[in-house]
Order: C-alpha cells, then structure tokens, then sequence
C-alpha cells in the first residue's frame, strides 16, 4: 500500500482517537472510499497516475451516491473509469450480489444503444457512474449475466405441494413497435415448508400456449407432488393447467375474485356492500357453511341484480377449494397475495425505472435478476412458511 493510502488510514484512526464511535459513519464511508480506489486501481491494472505498458484505462473522477448501511445512510464517492474496452467498472464492493442492479444498467445500456430515450437513458446510466458504453461492452456483460440467469431458470426441481402462479405485464419493443409482454411466474412450497421461486418466462401472450410450454417447463425440469394450484383467472391458464396438472386441486384467488364482483355489481350502493358481504363467505368455518352463506348471498341478489346473483353462483365456488386444506393453510393460500406481494410489487418497484423494455431478452433478464434474489432470501429463512405438522401450525 502507498504513502498515500497509509496517510488516508492514519487520518482515520485519528478520526476515531478524536471523535470516538460516535461518528463511526464518516469513519467507514472515507475506509470504504479507500476499498472502492483500490478496486479501481486493481480494474485498471494501474495506481492513480501511475505510468504502467499495463494500464486498461485511466480513472475519470468520481460519482456521488447515497447508500443505507449498518453505520446508517452515508454518502460516498463511486470511482469512475474511461478509456477501456471490456465491461464498464463498477465496485463489485458497493453492489456484491446484486444482479438485478447489473440487469438495469444493461437494459438502460441497451436503450443507450439503440438510441431509445436518450435524454432519460443516460440520467439513468449516470446514477451508475457510466459516461458511455459501446454495443460490444454491452454485449460481453449481457453474456456473463445470461448464462448466469438461464442455469437458475432451467435448475432442476423436486416435489412441491402448493404451486402459486401469477401473471403481470410489461411494456417491450417488438421490431419497432411497444407492445405487452406477458411475465409469467410461479413460487411454491415444498417438504422443506419454505417458499422458493420456481421460474418465470417471458412472452407477448398469455394465451394457453404460453402457460401451458411454461408449466410443462416446469414438470421437465423434475416438479412433481403438485396437490393444490392458486390463481386468477388468467386467459389461457384454465386449459394449461388441466392439460399439465390435471390432477392438482385448483384456487382462485379470493381477493381478485372480490374485485371482479364489484365490476360485475350494477350500482354504486352494492359496489361499496359487496366486498363485505363476500367476506362472510370467505370467513366461514367449513366448506359446507361457506356454501350455505353463498347460497343465501345469490338469492339476496336474485331478483334485485339477476346478472351479478347469476356471476356469483357461478364463479364464486372456484374461491372456496381451499376450506378442503388444513385449516392452518388456508390463510396462506385462500388468494395469490403471497405472489403479489412477495413477487410482483416488487419486479414493479425494479422495472418503474425502464418503462419501456428495448427487448425480450433485457426484460427477461431483469425479472430474472430479481427473482433470483428473492429466492436465495427466501431460501434463507429460518421458519417455515407452510407448517406440514399442521397440528402444532
């Protein structure tokens, strides 16, 4: 280490003879500047100024970036590079892990590219500290990061009991046009009675061909043990499922099929009733009282409203398949909540940023990026979500 860095580390020890741990942020923020230099230097195969026939480059300054840390939310400054060829530098020490930040930069680069939105492009692109990028860094880091994500999609799988699956959309650019692509996922809960991410596929249909080559993905790559499958309505799932998992118990999910009442409900008065009065169907305590409490709901609305009584009595028993569970399962599993919530809000927190995707490949990468983390996080967790020995549930 050079006089320099020795000068920097010494100043911060008298920092702390100083100052004590009161201020231990603006200690660790300088230490891990230093961390971020010396990671900088390493990447360029030279030290600052340094005169070296090895140099890939030469540093470009520095980039402010706030950060949450344990020492509480600190400031530091990002190094920057230019004039290099390979992938752009950015500190693996300020984003270790972190592949769907490494999926952002890309998707934002590629738009770079292709000269989509280049005012907002490159506001995005400087938040990361890149100035410029050529299609062929692009290129060689989409390279490293696809093959990473392809081998976590196509991983085998094993027995899984409770299948969930969701769909959300987003907007993609197809030989020049935006149009909607369909991101397909499904988490599940195993013998090991924790949640886990099982794959995601990326299309411009929900159609039954799109469910049913992802759900027969899944049943190739070893999933077996399927006894209970939750859902919307999607378009395209009803047949899939049947053809892939015919003998699997199917529910639909209780919240979206509340929200479908009220569409379906013809004035404002049992709009703002309805929601309540499907709750005392909901909340019975055996199937045969939820049937009970369904049937007297219709003919509160027979004569009164006849098309929603009549879409009540229809599509109202696909929400009541889970009184057949355990009773410890079925808050867990009576609406796709735990997709929404653990899944979707937060793919939707992370693609807010794109907007528009510049391909399949980018978003497909993305929505991988992050379930990815979501899956090694749940993987993780020390309780089980679903209790087996539902006794003691």
């Amino acid at each position: 280490m050079d006089a320099k860095k020795d000068t920097i580390i010494e100043a911060l020890l008298e920092h702390l003879i100083e100052n004590g741990a009161g201020d231990i942020a603006t200690v660790f923020a300088r230490t891990f500047e230093l961390a971020m230099q010396i990671e900088r230097e390493r990447f360029l195969h030279a030290s600052h100024y340094e005169r070296n026939p090895d140099r890939q480059g030469y540093a470009n300054g520095y980039k402010p970036k706030r950060i949450d840390t344990p020492a509480g939310s600190i400031t530091v400054d990002i190094p920057k590079t230019a004039g290099h060829v390979g992938e752009p530098f950015y500190p693996q020490s300020l984003e270790r892990g972190r592949r769907s930040v490494r999926a952002v930069m890309l998707a934002v680069a590629e738009m770079y590219i292709k000269g989509v939105s280049t005012r907002d492009v490159e506001a995005v692109m400087r938040e990361f500290g890149i100035e410029s990028l050529s299609s062929a860094q692009v290129s060689r880091a989409s390279k490293l990061l696809d093959d990473e994500l392809a081998a976590w999609r196509t991983r085998p799988l094993a027995e899984i009991r409770y299948l969930i699956l969701d769909a959300r959309y987003e907007k993609m650019r197809d030989n020049g046009v935006v149009r909607d692509a369909a991101v397909l996922s499904a988490i599940g809960i195993g013998p090991d009675e924790r949640r886990r991410v099982l794959g995601v596929s990326v299309a411009l249909s929900e159609a039954e061909i799109h469910w049913r080559a992802f759900l027969e993905s899944l049943h190739q790559r070893g999933l077996r043990g399927v006894e209970f499958i939750v859902s919307d309505d999607h378009a395209g799932l009803h047949a899939a499922r049947r053809a892939v998992f015919g003998a699997a118990h199917w529910q639909r999910c209780q919240f979206h099929l509340a929200q479908n009442a009220i569409h379906h409900a013809p004035n404002h008065a049992i709009r703002k009733r309805i929601g309540a009065e499907l709750r005392t169907v909901w909340n019975a305590n055996s199937l045969a009282a939820a049937q009970i409490a369904l049937t007297t709901l219709v003919n509160a609305y027979r004569d009164t409203a006849p098309k929603l009584a009549d879409w009540l009595e229809r599509n109202i028993p696909e929400g009541l398949t889970v009184f057949t569970l355990p009773e410890p399962h079925q808050r867990r599993l009576r609406t796709s909540n735990p997709m929404e919530r653990g899944i979707q809000q937060e793919l939707k927190r992370r693609t807010t940023k794109i907007r528009v995707f510049p391909n399949e490949a980018s978003l497909e990468r993305l929505v991988s990026a992050v379930l990815v983390e979501i899956d090694e996080k749940w993987a993780a967790d020390t309780k089980g979500y679903i209790k087996w020995d539902y006794q003691d549930a």
